[in-house]
């Protein structure tokens, strides 16, 4: 069995001024991708490895134990791989060819004396996202030494900086791929388009009235933004740059929230 979808592709809804989720939806649910997108990106980024071993009773998959074998016992034949993981050949076989076809696994011919070579499989760099990290206690660590070397002042400066930086990234992407005279929602879904990929399972909405919301059902960066607020601050200051609007925030996960939502309206004349 493949890893579950998040449930967070059924519609989003509009959000309140008190930082709760109304009862209504949005008049357009997630409107800047298909659907065959969406599972084909949750696909790729989601994680099937949820603990560091699949032992006996583990939710494990099939295929998240030949992942696990090759990557604590090295290349290996699929017969070898069988007997790691405790599975039959045809089995392993087939979650193999699999993985080679996302582009997890790679596949080679061994030869060993006389007879005819084997295959032998290994997985390819793209698939150690799909093991634990913990990039957010070393965001935190790194953090904690900046402070201790220059205080708030310093962590201000470092969390501006990266602002800029997306700032940059985020221009250039718009820049790409709209025209010089995009509308405000159709830049509005190019960076919810953005912060989809980047992990924060954005999606942009638009009310009857014409309201445009900016919705992330993830906060990708929890482990920073909860002791560093200063990272929402410079969150929202982005929306308002790179589109060029009034972004007012609705809701907010570090709040208690169920998403960071915005609000974008154009800037008054």
């Amino acid at each position: 069995m493949d890893p579950e979808l998040p449930t967070s592709d059924l519609p989003a809804a509009a959000p309140s001024g008190n930082g709760a989720e109304p009862p209504h939806g949005p008049a357009h649910p997630f409107e800047h991708a298909t659907d065959a997108q969406m599972i084909e990106r949750r696909v790729r980024t989601v994680t099937p490895l949820v603990t560091p071993t699949p032992g006996p009773g583990a939710s494990s998959t099939l295929r998240r134990e030949v992942l696990y074998a090759l990557r604590t016992g090295g290349p290996a034949s699929p017969d070898q791989v069988a007997d790691r993981v405790g599975a039959s050949r045809t089995g392993v076989l087939q979650q193999l060819r699999t993985l080679e076809s996302a582009g997890l696994v790679t596949r080679s011919l061994s030869r060993h004396g006389v007879g005819r070579p084997r295959h032998v499989y290994d997985l390819t760099p793209a698939a150690q996202d799909l093991f634990p990290a913990n990039y957010g206690a070393l965001a935190q660590s790194f953090l904690t030494a900046i402070r201790s070397i220059g205080g708030e002042a310093l962590i201000r400066d470092v969390f501006e900086a990266r602002r800029q930086q997306l700032k940059t990234r985020i221009a250039n992407r718009l820049a790409d791929k709209l025209p010089p005279d995009a509308s405000l929602w159709e830049r509005v879904r190019e960076v919810a388009v953005y912060e989809d990929e980047t992990g924060y399972l954005g999606r942009a909405t638009r009310d009857p009235d014409g309201t445009i919301w900016l919705c992330e059902h993830n906060c990708a960066i929890s482990g920073v933004s909860g002791p560093y607020p200063i990272a929402c601050e410079e969150e929202l200051e982005l929306f308002g740059e790179v589109l060029g609007a009034r972004v007012t925030r609705e809701c907010h996960i570090a709040s208690g929230g169920r998403s960071c939502t915005y609000r974008v309206e154009p800037v008054q004349e």
